[in-house]
């Protein structure tokens, strides 16, 4: 590794859908894998690396576990998102072939998003914890009988061969990732579509959803993301993160957020970033 090249954090083993993003978007950096989310939020918080590209939801699997109970308390800022389109290959050794594999490894949403493949080819689906990981498992066992769903780069990676590209159900299977960094970077007003990122926890009185959300409606700032999950093991604890085309600054969502500020028990903006071009790409109304 040069040590010129600055580091950035992603989960999962080399060849996994977040290294490629990695790649796209930060070419000239070193991907760093790490086992577990955690653990790829710590490398960030402790310096190791100086951006994490995380996964936070997909089009057909949806939400991300986990990343919504990491994001808020990480102290982490996101200055950034991208929008990666999801291929599978069907990988195996360089001396198998169709007529030889049996069993098909890999992630259990990929084994999800490639049904109609492992149906087609009578192939027993088993459940791996990571998709590079099983194709680099694929690799180590030797076995003709085995094949993985992974990414292309994994099979390079691995020295596997595609039986079947893009084995994938949908072709518009697409996963958002964030890019986080420990220090804030608020992208400028003027230059473009922005997407503004925050969490919240509603007052506990009646209706009070309703009176958090109706700023944005009178201004008409539109809400692109909202989710909520429980806090504290409680379930009177409830938080929400959402997503807003626009920026603080301008005078329609800077009102709506101090609506919402006013009815909220708690609020943080955790990113003010450029919208990727996949959402002006893929708008309603357009093919």
């Amino acid at each position: 590794m040069s040590a010129s090249k600055k580091l950035i954090a992603y989960q999962g083993e080399p060849g996994a859908n977040s290294h490629i993003a990695c790649n796209n978007v930060y070419p000239d950096w070193e991907p760093l894998p790490c086992a577990t989310f955690e653990d790829a939020f710590a490398a960030i918080t402790e310096g190791t690396a100086a951006l994490g590209m995380i996964p936070i939801e997909n089009s057909i699997a949806g939400r991300v576990a986990d990343i919504h109970h990491f994001l808020p308390n990480s102290g982490l800022h996101i200055i950034g998102e991208y929008f990666l389109p999801i291929r599978f290959q069907l990988l195996a050794l360089p001396e198998a072939s169709l007529a030889t594999i049996k069993d098909v490894y890999s992630h259990v949403h990929a084994l999800g998003q490639c049904r109609k493949i492992i149906r087609k080819l009578g192939l027993t689906p088993i459940v791996t914890g990571d998709t590079a990981g099983s194709a680099r498992e694929v690799t180590e066992w030797k076995d003709p009988t085995r094949a993985s769903l992974a990414t292309a780069l994994a099979g390079e990676i691995y020295g596997l061969k595609t039986l079947v590209a893009e084995a994938e159900d949908e072709k518009h299977n697409t996963t958002r990732f964030i890019v986080l960094s420990k220090t804030p970077q608020i992208a400028a007003t003027g230059n473009g579509a922005v997407i503004t990122t925050f969490v919240f926890r509603c007052r506990n009185v009646p209706a009070a959803l309703y009176k958090c959300l109706g700023g944005f409606a009178t201004n008409g700032v539109n809400m692109t993301k909202l989710e909520s999950y429980m806090v504290g093991g409680e379930f009177s604890a409830t938080m929400f993160l959402a997503d807003v085309e626009g920026h603080p600054e301008d005078l329609p969502l800077q009102r709506a957020l101090e609506e919402l500020k006013f009815f909220s028990a708690e609020l943080t903006v955790m990113g003010v970033y450029p919208a990727h071009e996949f959402r002006g790409e893929h708008a309603l109304g357009k093919n």
